[in-house]
């Protein structure tokens, strides 16, 4: 019998939730859909300029269960070198070439400075509460944690390390997401220079949770429902999914992306800064191995530098040149209704 205790953290009965994926991959539809199969969901706060932001929260509160938002959390590392990201561009530019994109213009385009909206975000937050604010990419301000507590909302902080682990636990948050190095997409590293090295998510839950006393969300790696009793067992009072979703009927995911996940051409992932500048896992492919040795640790700088040159492979169905981010579980994840991934991964539960 599942032990229901387990779910409080997120407010659900189902020990399970849809992770926040930025870029387009979580739509309102993906949220509606999980939250129905009595998951929790995350919207995906990064990247959204914050009036767009506050646009998906009040539909959100419209026509979903209770959810959350995920919001990323500005770098204190100063900016990285400009002829560090001249150079890159230079390497690059054969690849954004072939798809037609201006990279002189992109990389005088790109920001010294980028903090993703963060304060607009949170006095969003604050005027407009949601049950849950997650926080992403560093350890959030004390007195941004405690403003968003007042709202209402819970606070968790994700964390790679018993190390972060015990930094958030200071800093006030409520509960941690402990994310594993086999995660799709961005790491949650507080170090963007820091190697991720591979282990199993299971691990990194018992390494926290044996340092921590605050209740654990597990994520990364999760290809099926074995994985999930695995993280449970580990410590996590819930289990996030991510990569799982990015094919069903509701994500937002692009056709190119869809259609690489379950190409058997793409058979390994690996972690890189080649499209970011911050350590991401995802599809091996040429832009990976062409680029990834000479990738700046430079985020969001090379977020955007690349940005147009990711959009135009989307488009033109470029494989080979697009952020193709997936977990290891990434042959799991399959076409149909997200409510169907809910109610697999819950099977056993």
């Amino acid at each position: 019998m599942r032990d229901t205790a387990r779910t409080t953290l997120l407010g659900t009965d189902l020990p399970l939730a849809a992770a926040p994926m930025a870029g387009g991959a979580t739509t309102l539809d993906l949220l509606a859909a999980t939250t129905d199969a009595g998951a929790f969901a995350f919207l995906a706060g990064g990247y959204q300029e914050p009036d767009a932001l506050a646009d998906l929260v009040h539909r959100a509160h419209q026509r979903a269960h209770p959810f959350g938002v995920n919001l990323f959390v500005p770098a204190t590392t100063p900016a990285p070198d400009p002829a560090a990201l001249a150079a890159y561009a230079r390497r690059i530019a054969p690849d954004a070439a072939a798809r037609g994109v201006d990279l002189d213009a992109a990389l005088a385009a790109v920001p010294a400075i980028d903090d993703d909206g963060w304060a607009a975000k949170v006095d969003l937050l604050r005027r407009d509460p949601v049950p849950v604010v997650s926080c992403t990419f560093g350890p959030p301000p004390a007195a941004d944690v405690a403003a968003l507590r007042a709202a209402g909302s819970v606070v968790l902080v994700t964390v790679t390390t018993p190390q972060e682990a015990a930094a958030a636990e200071a800093l006030g948050a409520d509960g941690l997401v402990v994310q594993g190095p086999r995660a799709g997409g961005h790491s949650g590293t507080w170090d963007p220079g820091r190697t991720v090295v591979d282990g199993t998510t299971d691990d990194a839950v018992a390494a926290v949770v044996a340092r921590s006393r605050l209740p654990v969300v597990a994520a990364g790696g999760v290809d099926g429902p074995a994985a999930v009793a695995r993280l449970l067992w580990a410590g996590a009072q819930a289990v996030a999914v991510g990569t799982l979703l990015l094919r069903t009927d509701e994500a937002g995911t692009s056709r190119t992306h869809r259609d690489a996940l379950g190409d058997r051409r793409f058979t390994t992932t690996a972690v890189t800064r080649a499209f970011t500048g911050r350590p991401a896992r995802a599809l091996r492919n040429g832009f990976l191995d062409r680029h990834d040795a000479h990738a700046p640790v430079a985020y969001p700088q090379v977020h955007h530098l690349t940005r147009e040159l990711r959009r135009r492979a989307a488009a033109a169905g470029d494989a080979d040149r697009l952020h193709l981010w997936a977990g290891t579980g990434h042959r799991s994840a399959a076409t149909g209704p997200a409510a169907d991934v809910v109610r697999a991964l819950a099977a056993d539960l």
